[in-house]
């Protein structure tokens, strides 16, 4: 893959199991980090919403590219993003 892909989310979702249903099909892989268990992630989540812990974060961060944040992206951002 050309990309390393972390989700932030949280188990209540819809928009995150949605998301993550995309990527499971599609065969793209990405780390999921529940921003309920992970202090430093919801943390990271608020500082790139304005403060506000709006789920699903993306974030990815192609080899040799500028990382790209995506707040409730489409799964065709997110591929545009990766480059695949």
């Amino acid at each position: 893959m050309s990309a390393e892909i972390t989700m932030y989310s949280t188990t209540w979702c819809g928009y995150c199991n949605r998301l993550k249903k995309q990527l499971d099909r599609e065969g793209i892989g990405y780390t999921e980090i529940n921003i309920e268990l992970d202090p430093a992630s919801a943390d990271f989540v608020e500082q790139v919403n304005n403060g506000n812990q709006v789920v699903p974060t993306v974030l990815v961060v192609p080899v040799g590219g500028e990382r790209v944040v995506m707040t409730n992206p489409s799964l065709a951002q997110v591929k545009q993003a990766a480059g695949v």
